[in-house]
C-alpha cells in the first residue's frame, strides 16, 4: 500500500510540476569548499540530496537558500552568501583564517513562469548580477531553511521554558498537522497545541495512549518534537521553497517513509518545492528518480552521480547489497563472461562481486530456472545468457517470464558454443596472443595448425569437436582453458569488434537497466 501511495502522488506531482508559477531549475557552486564546479540540476518539486560525508549537501542546500529575496522581510533577514557562510578571520594569526576564493553561486529559475537567472560572486564582498539580463532583479519567494539536527538545541529549550511567566496565547493546532501527527507517529493524540509569548512557542500534547499523557514539548521525544515543528511551519507556507537540512535525524526508517510521503502530500497541496539532505537510503527511495540528487567527492570536486542503487548502496554501506546474476550453461560461458565484465565493471562502476555468475545448468533447464525465480518475483534481478545455439529457445524462454510478470530479454554468446568463437579470434590474431602465451608467433600458429589438422576428420557433433580441440590445445600449450578463455574475452571486449561487439553493447544496456531500476 505504502509503495502504491507512493507511485500515486509521484504521478500528481509530475502533472502539477507544469503549472507551477515558480521553480528553482539549477544550483550551481564553483570555487568553494573544496568543490571546482558543481552543478546541480533539481528537476522534481521534492528532491532529495544525498551522499557521504563532505560531499558538499549542506552547502548545496544553504547556496539555495541564497537564490530568492523573501517578501516582506528587512534585508537582513534574507539569507545571503555573508549570512550562511561566514568565514573566520583572525589578525593577529591570520593562518587560522577561512582561505577567500573567487566563489560563485549560480541560479536557473522559473519565476512568475519566465525563465531567468542570478549569480552570487565573492570579491572583496558578495555581489549579485544577472547574467546579461537587462533591468533584472533577485526573484522573490517564501524561504523556510532548517536544520532537523538543530531542533533540539538545549539553548533552544532553555529559552522556551521560561514562557510560563511571560503574557502568552494558547492556540489550537490545525487539523491538517494534527492528520499528519496521526499518519507519521505512533501516537494518539487527543489534543495538541502551541503556547506562544511573543516570537517563542511551545507544543503541548495531550496523548490517549498512556497515563502520563499530558505533557510540553520539552519531554517530547527527538523525532517527535521534529515532525511536529517543522511539519506545523511548513503547512502554513504556499508557493515556497523550503530547504531541511538532516532530514532523517532521531528518525526510525518507518517513519522516514511516512514524513516522505506527506511531505510529497504538502508539497502537493501548498505548491511547495521541497529539498533535503539525508545520509538515509530509506529517504533516497521514497522519491522517483528525477527527484534523487546524490553527490561524490572527487580529488578536487564533487559531481553528481546517478542515483542507482548499487551506487548509493556502496556509499552508505560499503557494499552493494543487491546483486545482479548473470546465469549461464557451464564454466567455459563462465570465464567467458568474467573476461568480458573485466572490461565492463570499471566503465560501469561496478566491482567484481557486484555482478554474480551462476552456471552449470543445460539449455534445456532454463525455463524451469525462469519459473522458479519468476514465482519469488527475483527476475529483474537475473540476466539469462545461453550460448549461440539456443537462439531458438528465446521465444518460449520470454513466454515463460511472462507468466510471472517478467519481461527478460536473453542473451546469446558469439559463436555456436563459446569455444568457436574463441577459436576464430586466437587463429585472426594469434601475433597479438602469442606473447601473452609465452611463445613467438610462428609457434602459436603451428600449435593451431596442428590441432586443426588432429581433428579436421573426427566424427562428432561440430560443438563436441570445438569443444575437445580447444581443450586439446591448450593441454598441448600447458595453459588453463579456463584462463584463456577470460583472456580471449578480455582482449576482445576491449578491441570492440564484430560478434563481440553486439554482445557486449546489450550486456551493458542490460546491466544499465538494472542499474537504473527504481
Amino acid at each position: 500500500m505504502f509503495q502504491k501511495n507512493l507511485q500515486q502522488i509521484w504521478d500528481q506531482l509530475r502533472a502539477k510540476k507544469s503549472s507551477l508559477t515558480d521553480f528553482l531549475e539549477n544550483v550551481t557552486v564553483k570555487h568553494f569548499r573544496g568543490i571546482a564546479d558543481l552543478s546541480v540540476n533539481i528537476d522534481f518539486p521534492v528532491s532529495v540530496i544525498a551522499g557521504a560525508n563532505a560531499t558538499g549537501k549542506t552547502t548545496v542546500l544553504f547556496a539555495a537558500a541564497c537564490a530568492y529575496k523573501i517578501p516582506g522581510v528587512a534585508e537582513r533577514d534574507n539569507y545571503s552568501p555573508a549570512k550562511l557562510f561566514p568565514n573566520l578571520k583572525l589578525n593577529k594569526n591570520p593562518e587560522f583564517s577561512d582561505s577567500q576564493g573567487n566563489t560563485e553561486f549560480e541560479y536557473y529559475y522559473i519565476n512568475q513562469r519566465r525563465r531567468t537567472s542570478m549569480r552570487w560572486a565573492k570579491g572583496s564582498s558578495w555581489s549579485k548580477s544577472y547574467m546579461g539580463q537587462h533591468g533584472a532583479s533577485q526573484p522573490e519567494r517564501k524561504v523556510y531553511l532548517r536544520i532537523l539536527a538543530n531542533l533540539t538545541s538545549p539553548t533552544e529549550i532553555r529559552s522556551v521554558l521560561q514562557i510560563g511567566q511571560k503574557q502568552y496565547d494558547v492556540n489550537q493546532i490545525t487539523s491538517d498537522l494534527i492528520a499528519f501527527a496521526q499518519r507519521v507517529l505512533p501516537h494518539r493524540y487527543d489534543e495538541l497545541v502551541e503556547i506562544r509569548a511573543k516570537n517563542t512557542s511551545l507544543l503541548f500534547a495531550k496523548r490517549k495512549d498512556t497515563r502520563n499523557s499530558r505533557y510540553s514539548e520539552f519531554h517530547m521525544s527527538a523525532g517527535e518534537r521534529a515532525l511536529l515543528r517543522i511539519s506545523r511551519e511548513i503547512s502554513q507556507l504556499n508557493n515556497a521553497l523550503v530547504l531541511i537540512d538532516e532530514v532523517e535525524a532521531g528518525l526510525h526508517p518507518f517513519t522516514q517513509q511516512q514524513f516522505m510521503l506527506e511531505l510529497q502530500r504538502l508539497a502537493l497541496r501548498n505548491d511547495l518545492q521541497i529539498i533535503v539532505t539525508t545520509h538515509s537510503p530509506v529517504m533516497l527511495e521514497c522519491v522517483p528518480v528525477e527527484g534523487r540528487i546524490f553527490l561524490e567527492r572527487t580529488d578536487d570536486n564533487v559531481v553528481v552521480k546517478p542515483a542507482y542503487r548499487d551506487i548509493i548502496q556502496k556509499a552508505f554501506y560499503g557494499q552493494s547489497l543487491e546483486k545482479l546474476s548473470l546465469l549461464c550453461e557451464d564454466v567455459i560461458a563462465e570465464y567467458f563472461l568474467l573476461g568480458v565484465l573485466d572490461v565492463l565493471n570499471p566503465k560501469l562502476g561496478l566491482i567484481h562481486n557486484d555482478i554474480v555468475v551462476g552456471r552449470d545448468t543445460g539449455k534445456e533447464q532454463f525455463a524451469q530456472h525462469i519459473e522458479a525465480i519468476g514465482k519469488f518475483q527475483q527476475l529483474d534481478s537475473f540476466l539469462f545468457i545461453l550460448d549461440g545455439d539456443a537462439k531458438s529457445l528465446e521465444t518460449a524462454l520470454m513466454s515463460t517470464a511472462n507468466r510471472f510478470g517478467g519481461n527478460i530479454q536473453p542473451l546469446f554468446l558469439p559463436g555456436d558454443v563459446p569455444e568457436t568463437w574463441a577459436w576464430r579470434a586466437l587463429r585472426e590474431n594469434f601475433q597479438e596472443y602469442a606473447p601473452h602465451l609465452g611463445m613467438q608467433a610462428a609457434e602459436l600458429l603451428r600449435h593451431l595448425d596442428n590441432a586443426d589438422t588432429i581433428f579436421n576428420n573426427a566424427a562428432d557433433k561440430p560443438s563436441s569437436i570445438i569443444k575437445n580441440k580447444y581443450a586439446s590445445f591448450c593441454d598441448t600449450i600447458r595453459t588453463s582453458h579456463l584462463e584463456l578463455m577470460r583472456k580471449i574475452a578480455k582482449t576482445e571486449t576491449e578491441r570492440q569488434s564484430g560478434e563481440i561487439k553486439i554482445f557486449t553493447d546489450e550486456l551493458e544496456n542490460q546491466i544499465r537497466r538494472w542499474q537504473a531500476r527504481k
